[in-house]
């Protein structure tokens, strides 16, 4: 599913909501039939863990942690019994977006687009059923956005991971198989491709 509609227009908010990271003011949001608003934020954190990965605009990298490691964090708070060895999953994730070279540089030390690269394999690593993508391509090259975007199409596929991205790129929201249009923090217009 492709979020669209202009800069302000209330796209990352609404996945901040659909995502469990914040609550509704007004209104019910259930989430597997649960409703959000009357978690706990350790409960939101929970359904966030078992079912939800992000891909968020500003990557949320841990600053003095390698690339495996950031990788690898959301694998250890993950069921132990689903990645017995967190390691070699985040080092397939990593080789799987191109960064097979530079499992050991921190953050600082990635060019931007290698930051969303990592960013992205951090989001699949855990396979979640839900996975959010704020702009997953607005920092990367052409070649690279490419690349990014046939992946997270893969992982929909292979995975059967619900993938919902935000983006103004037309070319890749009619890659999606529904189209919605937000303006002024209300759902305007959706469309199935």
């Amino acid at each position: 599913l492709a979020m669209m509609g202009p800069s302000g227009s209330g796209k990352s908010t609404c996945m901040n909501l659909l995502g469990c990271l914040d609550v509704p003011t007004s209104g019910v949001y259930r989430f597997h039939g649960v409703s959000v608003g009357e978690l706990s934020r350790n409960q939101r954190a929970l359904l966030r863990r078992h079912f939800i990965g992000f891909v968020f605009q500003g990557f949320n990298l841990l600053a003095r942690t390698s690339a495996l490691e950031n990788v690898k964090l959301p694998l250890l708070y993950s069921r132990v019994s689903k990645f017995p060895d967190a390691t070699e999953r985040a080092r397939d994730c990593l080789e799987r977006v191109g960064l097979g070279k530079r499992l050991n540089h921190y953050p600082n030390q990635l060019s931007g687009g290698e930051q969303q690269r990592c960013a992205i394999a951090r989001a699949f690593a855990a396979r979640p059923k839900l996975l959010f993508a704020d702009e997953p391509t607005g920092n990367l090259d052409q070649k690279t956005g490419r690349r990014i975007i046939e992946l997270l199409f893969e992982i929909n596929r292979e995975q059967g991971t619900t993938l919902i991205m935000a983006t103004h790129d037309e070319q890749l929201a009619s890659h999606c198989d529904r189209r919605l249009l937000v303006d002024g923090g209300r759902l305007v217009d959706g469309q199935a491709d």
